[in-house]
């Protein structure tokens, strides 16, 4: 068991600060949305967009310094535009749910609308951000190697015949 964990160590930890970085952006995303729906009295999908736009804001100084910290970037221009692109993506996909239910469904509540959003949506959206901002955004190409190179080797241990 613990050799699997090493293998995959730097990933479950990337995946538990994601995660943690992601459950703030829920919360700012919340409080947001909840905001403009019943405070400020905006469309669904509009209080579904201005949420996850503040939410964007707040995860990406929360990935690029804390999360993703150690996949430092020679080009933090192309990453900012990476991330803002792919969180625009996430952005669709959970507005785009929010759409089919309120438009295609006729589930205009505010319960519905939260469903919608936090249940179904945004979970599509963060697995489609976990990916790409793995794979794409914060590549840190020295640091990422040097993880691949670790994982290659304890590969390489784990599959070397023991002499015994």
């Amino acid at each position: 068991m613990s050799s699997a964990y090493g293998r995959f160590r730097h990933l479950v930890h990337e995946l538990l600060k994601f995660g943690a970085v992601g459950g703030f952006g829920v919360v700012v995303n919340v409080v947001v949305l909840n905001v403009c729906l019943n405070h400020l009295d905006l469309a669904p999908v509009r209080s579904t967009i201005i949420a996850t736009a503040a939410a964007i804001a707040v995860n990406y100084l929360g990935n690029r310094y804390w999360a993703y910290r150690h996949r430092g970037s020679e080009d933090r221009r192309r990453e900012l535009l990476l991330f803002l692109v792919f969180s625009g993506v996430g952005m669709g996909l959970t507005a785009g749910v929010v759409a089919i239910s309120n438009y295609a469904l006729g589930f205009t509540s505010v319960l519905a609308n939260n469903i919608a959003n936090y249940a179904i949506g945004l979970p599509i959206g963060t697995l489609f951000r976990f990916w790409s901002y793995r794979t794409w955004v914060f590549t840190g190409t020295q640091a990422a190697a040097e993880l691949d190179r670790e994982a290659a080797r304890l590969v390489e241990e784990e599959s070397a015949p023991t002499g015994r």
